[in-house]
């Protein structure tokens, strides 16, 4: 769409009427409301009178004065002041260092037994891709994910867990060690 001399009066007149810039958009059709607020600017047409500047001084009314309150005689004795009540707050909680945890198992204190099964059921892997990945196949990555040896177990997963039960063995503690871990705190 192409601002032509007609579209560009039409516009400075809608403007001048005080007419927004939606309406002006929807007269010209084909354009859209920023459109119109841009040409506007580009125009120097934005300051254009609000309602309340164009209305005539000689209409603008004297201010009405303001009731006089009947004066009360102050009584002997003064009223107590009411009570406002303020929510009670609540103590903040008193935030302290904890004890560090104890020490986590880490790889290399998992029995030898199932790093002996791990090796086993990796040597026997599907050696899957990312795209080959499904929710029903381990995915227990293997190797470095810079280099072409990378790949991921691909064995049938246990249910409700990501990996196989070798794999599982491996990355989910039993429960008791949980709870002896959080006991000793």
């Amino acid at each position: 769409m192409a601002w032509t001399d007609e579209r560009v009066d039409i516009l400075k007149k809608m403007w001048g009427d005080g007419k927004s810039a939606s309406q002006i958009a929807t007269e010209l059709g084909g354009v859209t409301r920023n459109a119109v607020i841009g040409k506007v600017h580009r125009l120097g047409l934005s300051n254009r009178p609000t309602a309340a500047k164009a209305a005539p001084k000689a209409e603008a009314a004297k201010p009405v004065p303001k009731p006089k309150k009947p004066k009360v005689e102050a009584k002997k004795e003064a009223a107590p002041a009411p009570v406002v009540q303020r929510p009670i707050p609540r103590p903040r909680p008193i935030i302290t260092a904890g004890k560090p945890l104890p020490p986590q198992r880490s790889a290399s204190e998992v029995s030898e037994e199932a790093l002996a099964k791990v090796k086993k059921i990796e040597e026997k892997a599907r050696k899957l891709n990312l795209m080959q990945l499904t929710e029903r196949t381990c995915k227990w990555p293997i190797g470095d994910p810079a280099t072409e040896e990378f790949w991921f177990c691909g064995h049938p997963v246990e249910p409700g867990k990501p990996y196989c039960e070798t794999h599982v063995s491996v990355a989910f503690q039993p429960m008791s060690s949980r709870r002896d871990r959080r006991a000793s705190r």
